[in-house]
């Protein structure tokens, strides 16, 4: 594979990095804000746990507008500075609302983030590439996810009560790494063509990632493509796009409706509950960063050998079964290590099937010419349901019993498994335009 193109995707991925990070980090704070501050359940599920989320929620529905019109590495420039300023703000607040204000601040980075960053990489990608390069935006959030378990558990105690600053405000030093090496990108050469008609800056882009005859070729597709649709002023939601938002839509639902916003942002204090003291709950909760790193990278392995509904069968699996044992283990009061064996199950079916698969399979179920809007939609139910989750996860994690809750999550999975069995297509070793020929009707 073109050294370049592995290096471009790299930087665009580190997207995810921050995402994990930022997104996770909050589970090491959780508790000790919630002493310092004393709110009322509610508040805290809704304003200090969630509020990154509704962020979130707003970044995705509104991303796919500066995506087209600024391009998507200016896109990706503006997400490292949002990242920047909610970590240094987070870290300095000092009362709950401005720190609800600046982890909102990095839930519109997370959300613009969840769509320029693999429409970027759907785009300089070809069709025998794309899976694993664009499942590199996964494994970066999944290493950021790790990375802030680790640094949290490692700066537990410093600085006394305000530990939990320091958990935050580190995110700011990846955040000016990450932003000054997207400079050095180029732009995507579908958005050159489309959206500036510059096929010569286009051309020398793909010059750079593939060989000349495969640029050539790449750019008759991609013209051909313009020349069909330069006169479609349909937007995303016309009809001949309902498979398309039919399908990410449920992609999107079932992957919040897992369970693993759930669990990754109340990791500590569902290992607590599990059985586990306070100092345990924190270094376990590094396991599950790292059971998530692990099948991640298998994941990358196989989505462009197996496909996408493969890994998907297999994570829904791995679903029903992780998800019924926990909550026998609830039930029955088993032992906290058979708990965190099946959430670590749990963790691991969640990786190498949803969380390998959804951002490759968003990026590629939607035509060029209103990909970052498809993908807007797609990533926007998907933070709606993880902000809802989260907002009554601290709720329900002290109104009903735990084992209840994971039972709910595993038969939610059922259905799920119904879905990539009927209705999932595969779109693995497919060019984008092939895949808009199939799916737009």
């Amino acid at each position: 594979m073109n050294k370049r193109l592995i290096y471009y995707s790299i930087v665009v991925a580190m997207a995810g990095f921050l995402f994990g990070f930022d997104t996770v980090v909050i589970s090491g704070a959780n508790l000790p804000i919630k002493e310092l501050w004393q709110t009322s359940e509610w508040f805290h599920g809704t304003f200090i746990m969630s509020m990154a989320l509704w962020g979130t929620v707003i970044g995705a529905l509104i991303a796919g507008f500066p995506t087209d019109k600024f391009g998507r590495k200016n896109t990706l420039i503006g997400i490292g500075v949002l990242y920047f300023v909610s970590a240094i703000g987070s870290g300095l607040a000092t009362d709950p609302y401005m720190f609800s204000f600046f982890r909102f601040i990095g839930g519109l980075g997370v959300g613009i983030s969840s769509i320029a960053a693999p429409t970027y990489i759907s785009e300089i990608s070809s069709a025998n590439n794309r899976g694993k390069l664009g499942a590199l935006y996964q494994f970066n959030i999944v290493f950021g996810i790790l990375i802030a378990f680790i640094s949290n558990y490692l700066l537990k105690g410093v600085g006394g009560a305000n530990d939990w600053r320091w958990m935050l405000g580190i995110e700011g030093l990846p955040a000016i790494i990450y932003t000054v090496m997207v400079f050095g990108i180029p732009k995507s050469p579908r958005w050159l063509v489309l959206h500036k008609n510059d096929e010569a800056a286009a051309l020398k882009v793909l010059q750079k990632t593939s060989t000349a005859e495969e640029a050539q070729a790449i750019l008759v597709d991609i013209r051909l493509d313009q020349e069909q649709t330069k006169d479609d002023v349909s937007s995303v939601f016309s009809k001949k796009y309902k498979v398309s938002l039919l399908l990410a839509f449920l992609i999107a639902f079932f992957n919040q409706l897992s369970g693993i916003n759930f669990i990754l942002y109340y990791a500590p204090e569902i290992l607590e509950k599990a059985g586990f003291a306070t100092s345990d709950s924190l270094f376990s909760s590094i396991a599950i960063g790292l059971v998530n790193l692990i099948f991640t990278i298998a994941g990358m392995y196989l989505i462009d050998r197996a496909g996408r509904k493969q890994l998907m069968y297999i994570g829904s699996f791995g679903y029903i079964i992780s998800l019924l044992m926990v909550a026998y283990g609830f039930y029955t009061e088993a032992t906290a290590s058979f708990k965190l064996a099946f959430i670590l199950l749990f963790i691991a079916s969640h990786a190498i099937g949803q969380g390998a698969v959804i951002w490759v399979f968003i990026s590629e179920i939607f035509p060029n010419r209103v990909r970052a809007y498809g993908q807007a939609w797609g990533c926007g139910i998907h933070w709606v349901f993880a902000a809802l989750i989260t907002l009554f996860g601290a709720v329900l994690i002290h109104v009903f019993e735990p084992w209840m809750i994971f039972a709910l999550f595993g038969g939610l999975m059922v259905l799920q498994l119904v879905f990539v069995h009927f209705m999932m297509p595969e779109t693995k070793g497919k060019s984008l335009e092939q895949l808009e020929k199939e799916l737009v009707k």
